[in-house]
């Protein structure tokens, strides 16, 4: 199997939701960047240029599980995600600079995009008819029956 590279637009949250709230009118920071299609990571990776980039916020350290063992990472705040006119609200790990963007398994199943193998490119979920769905396993509840009044003469 090839490589599978993305395009993806990326935009701070946090500058984002300030400007939806009327709190500044700069535009928020965003930029497009490649990112290998990783199904065996879990997250967004992204390098520490394209972080300090976009201005995003630590917040905590995190110890992950790598090919060459154990490490610890930081994790940052929020983007927007976007790719193939569907998008995702995710946070941010970061990984060396010597290491690819990656585009892990959480974001490409709240995307509902998987790997085409043979064409070596995303394409949504031919499970959902490659439209955008959610999954949401839950048994809804049921509506208790309307008591009738009996109008008695």
């Amino acid at each position: 199997m090839g490589r599978v590279v993305a395009r993806i637009k990326l935009t701070n949250y946090g500058d984002q939701i300030v400007r939806e709230r009327g709190l500044t009118r700069d535009r928020p920071r965003s930029l497009e960047v490649e990112a290998l299609v990783d199904t065996g990571a879990t997250e967004l990776a992204l390098k520490p240029s394209v972080i300090k980039a976009l201005g995003l916020e630590p917040l905590q350290t995190a110890r992950v599980s790598t090919a060459t063992g154990p490490a610890k990472i930081r994790r940052y705040g929020a983007v927007r995600l976007e790719l193939m006119n569907r998008w995702v609200i995710c946070d941010v790990a970061e990984v060396p600079e010597r290491v690819p963007n990656l585009l892990g398994q959480v974001p490409l199943e709240v995307l509902d995009l998987v790997v085409d193998c043979r064409g070596q490119r995303l394409i949504g979920n031919p499970e959902h008819g490659g439209v955008q769905t959610l999954e949401l396993y839950f048994r809804p509840t049921r509506r208790p029956p309307r008591s009738r009044r009996m109008h008695g003469g």
